[in-house]
């Protein structure tokens, strides 16, 4: 009985040390000490594969106190260590030679030979969001020419939203000023039928800083016919993995995309594949005029499994292909939270098979759903590298937005790989500094960094704001002289012809009061000061909570619901912001 007793004990203590449970924690980290999100960690002991989060850092059980892993991340060397459970893992990756060439960083703006300060990190859940330099005051004289790429992307105006609405601050990361002017479509001036685009300026004060001025840059996209606009081949591909059972994930990617179902023309085609576990062609390519069968199709999807977004991405432009229409519109519309974790999932990687793929002449739009896990530095790429464009759909109404209201803006390029060349004359500008078009650490970090155009569609105005300094306040800005105050250069290309043209322009010195200018301008100027505040710029110190609510009120079109929306915005912003203050 007592041997009983001991053997009865002695294989308790064995199983619970064979039950154990340690953890492993630690961070991944390049040469240049910049952490690495989405690295692919292989547990030896469970054979299992495990990824780092958003922060660069990672968490996972294992049984063993003494173990060892293999860390394999794209475009780096694959590193294989012993680790002990009660020790934190600072593990470093060493870029491939190969790589650097190959991933060469693409710049938003570029000023040639500029120093520019950090940012820092925000981590918000398990969201990932590109960390940004913002764009600092640049001195005339020695370097007078500055040049940004043009797109109509709109996400982050729309993510902030969320963040807002949710009585939560919002990560500066997140923060595209850009984009939240490019939202309300401001200014917009329909060019002459035998143009492309249309320029404008204006010169006016500057409402957070009396030693500058504003200059207003405006370029307008022609409209497309809507009688004549060519047929569409339109591929939906449709996250359904587990991640987007969430009302606010794959109930709105269905419901959007029966929205824009209902406007399909006959000589439309749509073809739909979905993932969520494995990757499948759901809807062969299908004229739009069987728009029952097209919605009854979505209708059926439902949330479950793994993200392969990377194999899906690959089916979705085969499909594409294979019923590509020459002259034609078309385009993958990508519905996710962005959260792959099947295949290559990392930014990098993504990249290099978007820039592949686009050669086929297929573009690629993404729409962003969800919070939590919501992955926005891997869609901003994939719409950017896949010459498209990229919204967050917070709700309903904002899908109607993009994919009804706004479908041919959305959808329907006049000109790619658009970007605008400036170059201040030193005699009128002493300094400048472009608000928004911020870069990527990382392409500031590369000093061969190409400045990357954007995509532009039917009838978009896109709105640029200076915050400049004069050289001199003796009447130059008088709408009498005779000097430029700067010279615009506007370069892109046809779709279909991939011919390029230039569009050259001269600013006039055309100075108005502030409280003179179109009212869109000024509400412009609201947008920009709010950017500045949620962005915690340090340029936004002059910038005042309630000049930018009185200035927004005073512009503002009571037409206009998205304006109106705009106020309330900045109304619970000032009570988020206010709290922190206090």
């Amino acid at each position: 009985m007592k041997k009983l007793v001991v053997y009865i004990l002695l294989l308790s203590l064995f199983v619970q040390k064979t039950n154990a449970q340690y953890y492993l924690r630690g961070e991944i980290k390049d040469v240049k000490n910049q952490l690495l999100q989405n690295v692919k960690i292989l547990l030896h002991s469970d054979k299992n594969i495990y990824y780092s989060g958003s922060s660069g850092g990672f968490g996972l059980s294992c049984r063993n106190a003494v173990d060892s892993l293999t860390v394999m991340f794209d475009g780096y060397e694959t590193v294989s260590i012993n680790v002990k459970t009660d020790v934190f893992q600072q593990i470093v990756l060493k870029a491939l030679s190969t790589n650097i060439s190959k991933n060469r960083s693409k710049l938003v703006s570029i000023t040639k030979d500029q120093n520019f300060s950090s940012t820092y990190n925000w981590y918000v859940s398990d969201e990932s969001y590109f960390s940004l330099v913002e764009n600092e005051i640049v001195n005339v004289h020695k370097f007078p020419n500055t040049g940004f790429s043009l797109n109509i992307n709109k996400a982050s105006y729309s993510n902030i939203r969320r963040f807002i609405n949710a009585k939560s601050m919002v990560p500066p990361d997140a923060v595209r000023i850009e984009e939240l002017l490019n939202y309300f479509n401001l200014h917009y001036r329909e060019p002459d039928k035998k143009d492309v685009f249309e320029i404008e300026s204006q010169i006016s004060d500057c409402p957070w800083n009396a030693e500058s001025k504003l200059l207003f840059l405006n370029v307008n996209a022609c409209k497309l016919d809507m009688e004549n606009i060519p047929p569409s081949n339109l591929v939906f591909l449709i996250d359904a993995s587990g991640s987007m059972e969430l009302p606010s994930r794959l109930p709105l990617v269905k419901a959007a995309f029966q929205m824009l179902i209902k406007n399909l023309r006959a000589i439309d085609t749509v073809s739909i594949v979905a993932y969520g576990g494995t990757v499948s062609v759901w809807l062969q390519p299908t004229s739009g005029a069987e728009k029952q069968k097209i919605i009854a199709s979505i209708e059926e999807l439902t949330a479950n499994g793994d993200t392969p977004g990377e194999l899906a991405i690959r089916m979705a432009y085969k499909v594409a292909e294979s019923a590509f229409i020459k002259g034609g519109n078309n385009r993958i519309i990508l519905a996710t939270d962005g959260d792959f974790n099947v295949g290559e999932v990392t930014e990098k990687a993504l990249e290099d098979l978007i820039t592949k793929e686009k050669k086929s002449g297929v573009y690629l739009t993404c729409l962003g759903v969800g919070m939590g896990n919501y992955k926005d530095s891997k869609l901003e790429i994939l719409a950017k590298r896949g010459n498209g464009n990229y919204a967050y759909l917070d709700d309903i109404n904002e899908a109607e937005k993009v994919l009804v209201k706004e479908v041919t803006q959305t959808f329907f390029s006049v000109a790619d790989d658009v970007f605008l060349n400036v170059r201040f004359n030193p005699s009128v500008i002493k300094d400048y500094r472009l608000i928004g078009f911020d870069n990527k650490r990382d392409a500031i970090a590369d000093s061969s960094g190409e400045l990357e155009g954007g995509d532009i569609g039917s009838g978009n105005s896109v709105l640029a704001i200076f915050e400049i300094t004069p050289a001199m306040f003796n009447g130059i800005f008088d709408s009498s002289s005779l000097i430029s105050p700067a010279q615009v250069s506007l370069k892109f290309t046809f779709p279909a012809t991939k011919i390029r043209k230039v569009l050259n322009y001269d600013c006039p010195a055309n100075y108005l009061a502030f409280n003179k200018i179109d009212k869109e301008f000024q509400f412009g100027a609201a947008i920009g000061m709010f950017g500045m505040k949620i962005r915690q710029s340090k340029y936004s110190n002059g910038c005042d909570w309630v000049e930018i609510e009185n200035i927004a009120n005073d512009a503002v079109d009571q037409n206009n619901y998205l304006q109106k929306q705009f106020i309330q915005l900045v109304v619970n912003a000032k009570k988020i912001y206010g709290k922190k203050k206090r």
